[in-house]
């Protein structure tokens, strides 16, 4: 099977091209495609002839979104549709990598599939536009929702909190924003077995269960035996440029339905550690 991986060199995509070793891969990064460039993303497209398309790019800066709109839906929602406009021509399957951010994080029960979008910050507004769009051109397209992602292809938050760790007597933390933390090596190898299924319409891909971010926090800490002390508080102390979901944790339904499972996000956790210190 070929497959072109658009974001090859992103955290997600550094998973996701050896998660297709055993087909025949083509995976590009910004620098090889910009997507707000239609004809360079049909050219590519065209080259390529691919069976399935994975689109793992996109402009992830949640603050970064909402400081510049304009740049946010070029690229997560035009650009989108300039990769799906071209599998269209090409005849190509597409499997699109979205977001928990697409809701609102008024619920208090997993979102599924058919919640309605009610994007409250730029990123998440981007993406639930794009999802849109993608569904009129290929109704046939794969739409695989996620969370919270980290991995060793990039920085991401328990790096993050064993570097604060490792420089400060005590870190502060949000515990009042709930989500489910996913290790995009899991979500990689899922999202192969979704294709090798021919998955179609709209899929929630994360670990398996949930916690808030001092939760995670504090999981990562102890698996490093780190002492470091980490003080709960509230979203509202720690103001940021974009709102985020009070609760997120999306249903797992959709997933299991293609006979596809992941690990905990606890287990998840610890492969990751131990492949960040090998």
């Amino acid at each position: 099977m070929r497959v072109l991986i658009f974001g090859a060199t992103g955290m997600l995509g550094q998973d996701l091209v050896p998660a297709f070793s055993k087909h025949e891969v083509t995976g590009v990064g910004s620098r090889d495609a910009d997507l707000r460039d239609a004809s360079r993303v049909l050219q590519l497209v065209q080259r390529t002839q691919p069976e399935w398309i994975v689109l793992s790019a996109a402009y992830t800066n949640v603050d970064g979104c909402e400081a510049d709109p304009e740049k946010a839906l070029a690229v997560n929602r035009d650009g989108a549709i300039h990769v799906a406009n071209a599998a269209l021509q090409a005849g190509s399957r597409l499997l699109f990598v979205s977001t928990d951010y697409v809701f609102d994080g008024t619920k208090t029960a997993p979102y599924e599939i058919d919640d309605r979008r009610n994007p409250i910050n730029i990123y998440g507004r981007s993406k639930a536009e794009a999802e849109e769009r993608l569904l009129e051109i290929l109704p046939d397209c794969c739409i695989v929702r996620t969370s919270w992602l980290f991995g060793n292809g990039g920085k991401c938050f328990p790096d993050t909190m064993l570097s604060l760790a490792k420089a400060k007597p005590s870190i502060r933390v949000v515990d009042d924003q709930r989500g489910c933390p996913t290790y995009t090596a899991d979500l990689a190898k899922s999202i192969a077995q979704l294709i090798q299924r021919q998955a179609r319409g709209i899929v929630h891909a994360t670990n398996r269960g949930s916690c808030s971010w001092y939760e995670f926090a504090k999981a990562t800490l102890a698996a490093e035996n780190l002492v470091t002390l980490i003080e709960p508080i509230a979203t509202a102390e720690f103001p940021r440029p974009a709102r985020r979901p009070a609760f997120s944790v999306l249903s797992d339904a959709s997933l299991r339905s293609y006979d596809v499972e992941i690990p905990f996000w606890q287990d998840a956790l610890q492969r990751y550690l131990r492949a960040r210190n090998a």
